[in-house]
């Protein structure tokens, strides 16, 4: 019986540089959880753009070539509430003002994806934030400290499951 075609689990992300990602760690630090709650690895900090799921590996070159159909304004992100999900317990920092560069590049992604017949999930409206905890209690207020991100461009990610966690790996990247 052979075996079915490799397939990778992919997302498209804003991924953050030194500097934002230790703003977004100290986010996480200062939000209260309780002992039940799993704090997202540092390294791990992103904002999603596209969670495209389950692919075939013999698609990655046109994956990646979606990069190349879409320009990645400069923007700066100001991270300055908090805000959870809770059926899925997800607590998470976001913008209470989203930029309009950060929704123009939403949809010329989503548009690129379509073009390029690529799969992805649009069930959910486009609701920006960077995952800090899971199994989280909720609640939404401002943060005490904002974090001003200056998203330095998109990147193409694959996630991979193991005993430990999610390890999340930069395959490709557009800046901006």
């Amino acid at each position: 019986m052979a075996d079915a075609a490799p397939a990778l689990r992919l997302f498209f992300a804003l991924w953050p540089d030194e500097a934002a990602r230790a703003g977004l760690l100290g986010l996480q630090r200062r939000l209260v959880q309780p002992p039940g709650a799993r704090p997202v690895a540092p390294e791990n900090l992103h904002l999603t753009m596209a969670f495209l799921g389950m692919q075939p590996a013999a698609l990655l070159p046109e994956i990646k070539a979606v990069l190349d159909r879409v320009t990645v304004p400069s923007m700066t992100l100001d991270i300055d509430c908090y805000g959870c999900f809770a059926r899925a317990g997800i607590a998470w920092a976001g913008m209470q003002r989203v930029p309009a560069a950060l929704l123009g590049l939403h949809q010329a992604l989503m548009d690129a994806l379509r073009e390029c017949s690529i799969g992805h999930q649009t069930a959910l409206a486009f609701r920006p934030h960077v995952t800090l905890f899971r199994r989280a209690e909720c609640g939404s207020f401002a943060v005490d400290e904002p974090v001003c991100w200056r998203a330095p461009g998109l990147a193409l990610v694959r996630s991979v499951t193991t005993a430990r966690g999610a390890v999340y790996e930069v395959l490709a990247e557009r800046g901006g």
